[in-house]
């Protein structure tokens, strides 16, 4: 999306944790980006056990044609998805 950015994370260790991951990214992604890009809060939540870690991947990836920005998700050039890595890489 143009203003705002969607993840889907997953903390694969017992000790994983959410906020440091947060700062990770943020300080990364400050390097390679030409301007200012984050706000001081984000939105987080946690998905239900009855949730499906691919559908809720599938509704993010489709939220480009929601939009109205793009016809197909596959067009949408900014998306990136590990587990749908071969449709959208």
């Amino acid at each position: 999306m143009p203003d705002h950015l969607h993840m889907l994370v997953e903390g694969l260790a017992p000790d994983a944790r959410f906020r440091p991951m947060v700062t990770f990214a943020k300080q990364r992604l400050a390097v390679v980006a030409p301007c200012r890009l984050w706000q001081r809060g984000y939105y987080e939540r946690v998905l239900r056990t009855d949730e499906h870690t691919l559908v809720v991947s599938a509704y993010i990836l489709a939220n480009p044609v929601r939009a109205g920005l793009v016809s197909s998700a596959h067009d949408y050039p900014f998306s990136f998805s590990i587990e749908h890595g071969k449709e959208f890489g």
